[in-house]
């Protein structure tokens, strides 16, 4: 049976699920929010070939084991309600957080936004390890290194001392919901990526619309990052 395209699994949605990407299913009921990884029969064409997503179901854990890890911060974060693996998928059950994205602000605005952000990487800076990755131990590239990758886990050494700290790993604008009348972020999201990492790792993304990849005329640190990544890889 041929792998499916992107539209044909999104002309046959189910009810509730309002979008389905190369990687994930997303549905909201209510006041309640899923995200799922792909079951490999959901696995879709793009340009005669099929696109097997790196790391499927382990981002979505990861995912949901950062927001239970960060919970006490005070960082405003979705509410999690449960996150699992379920017959070759997983799941995410959080709160829906209401709000625009940071993209969605004009600039003077975005500055606003941008002061207390800062504030909240301050507090993540403050989470130091000896150990790679999110709080099971599971080390996940961020994507501006996987998507170069060799796509296998990476099986890190514990450092000398505790000079990782907590990043994100994908913090653009979208990734910042933010109350359009208040200013105020509600949450921030997506950590899939999230974990222990050294602080070059946290790039400021949020400071230009876009994804989390450098773009043309920016400075690629990903080589400098596979370096530091090297020096304590098994």
């Amino acid at each position: 049976m041929a792998p499916p395209t992107n539209s044909e699994l999104n002309e046959k949605r189910e009810k509730n699920c309002i979008a389905i990407t190369s990687e994930r299913k997303y549905f909201r009921v209510g006041n309640t929010w899923v995200k799922r990884s792909l079951r490999p029969y959901e696995w879709q064409k793009h340009n005669g070939y099929m696109h097997i997503p790196l790391f499927n179901t382990e981002r979505v854990l990861n995912e949901g084991a950062c927001l239970l890890f960060l919970a006490q911060t005070g960082i405003p974060l979705p509410k999690v309600l449960a996150c699992f693996e379920d017959d070759g998928a997983a799941y995410l059950v959080t709160e829906y957080v209401d709000g625009v994205g940071m993209n969605d602000l004009d600039a003077e605005s975005q500055a606003v936004v941008a002061e207390e952000l800062q504030r909240h990487i301050l507090t993540l800076k403050k989470l130091t390890s000896d150990t790679w990755g999110e709080p099971d131990n599971m080390v996940l590239p961020p994507y501006r290194i996987m998507r170069k990758s060799d796509g296998r886990p990476w099986r890190m050494r514990r450092r000398k001392q505790k000079d990782l700290v907590f990043c994100h790993n994908d913090l653009s604008m979208n990734n910042v919901i933010v109350d359009p009348s208040t200013l105020k972020i509600n949450a921030i999201i997506d950590w899939k990526y999230a974990g222990f990492y050294p602080p070059e790792f946290e790039f400021p993304f949020y400071q230009r619309l876009g994804p989390s990849v450098p773009l043309d005329g920016e400075v690629d640190d990903v080589d400098l990052l596979t370096r530091m990544i090297s020096e304590d890889r098994e």
